[in-house]
């Protein structure tokens, strides 16, 4: 073989293996465009429609917006949007219609940052919802999240029309249920996180769900206890957790509705009493 023709079939393979390592590249661009990440890169956020909390048993759990001492009567069963307004017009001078829920994160369910670590406070334009409320019964007794509302007799109907968290925005918009969190802080026990249709953890928070089956009652849905005509101040926390999977641009302009249902458990027992 002459030296020229060495040469010309060296720079042939020289050439085509340069074509692959080209087309190779392109591929795993075209791989890492098509990925999903979290966390909103525009600005159009996600909204609250609706806001309710509901009592599912009868006379020994109830709940109020202030502190009414051990004046039972003063408390209710619900705590409806209106209620809710009033409070964030008499603290923040806004409704629930005005909170925007920009993607944030925490660690520990109490504080909150925006991606690059900056504070976040809660009902700000683009932030987290908050609200402060406070529960009371007439026994003692553990409060927990149920997914089973009251009948007209506040004892559990059974159907699962008590807690949920729904969208009416279509789809892929209808994601942003999965990327919630919902979170109880009473005053001496630790924060409780719901994540509805919890997928894997994300951050260092713990988070449950409620049970897909027939509902049951243990340590992993309990918020808090309660003594006898004792008022508790519980803060509840919603926001879109940043590092969620499905918090990206899909779910933007989405709303959420929200309702919460919840079951006093006696002491010493299993079931709700």
């Amino acid at each position: 073989m002459s030296l020229k023709t060495y040469f010309e079939k060296n720079r042939k393979r020289l050439r085509k293996r340069k074509r692959t390592i080209v087309a190779l590249s392109i591929l795993a661009v075209l791989g890492l465009s098509t990925a999903t990440y979290a966390w909103f890169t525009v600005n159009t956020f996600a909204g609250v429609q609706d806001f309710e909390l509901q009592i599912s048993t009868g006379d020994d759990l109830r709940v109020s917006m202030d502190n009414h001492g051990s004046d039972i009567e003063k408390y209710t069963h619900v705590i409806t949007n209106d209620m809710l307004n009033s409070y964030l017009r008499k603290n923040y001078n806004k409704t629930i219609k005005d909170i925007i829920l920009d993607p944030v994160t925490t660690s520990n369910g109490k504080n909150f940052t925006y991606q690059h670590g900056e504070k976040v406070n809660p009902n700000d334009d683009e932030s987290y919802f908050e609200f402060e409320c406070y529960f009371i019964a007439t026994r003692d007794m553990h409060v927990h999240l149920t997914k089973e509302a009251a009948d007209e007799n506040g004892k559990q109907n059974g159907k699962n029309d008590g807690t949920r968290v729904s969208t009416n925005s279509p789809a892929p918009q209808s994601d942003v249920v999965k990327a919630c969190r919902i979170d109880f802080n009473s005053e001496d026990e630790s924060v409780k996180t719901y994540e509805p249709n919890k997928g894997a953890k994300v951050t260092a928070l713990n988070t449950f769900d409620l049970p897909g089956g027939e509902m049951s009652y243990g340590d992993a849905n309990q918020l808090f206890t309660l003594k006898k005509l004792t008022p508790k101040k519980v803060t509840v926390r919603l926001w879109l957790e940043g590092e969620d999977p499905e918090c990206d641009n899909d779910i933007q302009r989405a709303n959420l509705n929200v309702k919460l249902s919840f079951v006093g458990i006696r002491n010493g027992k299993n079931a709700p009493g």
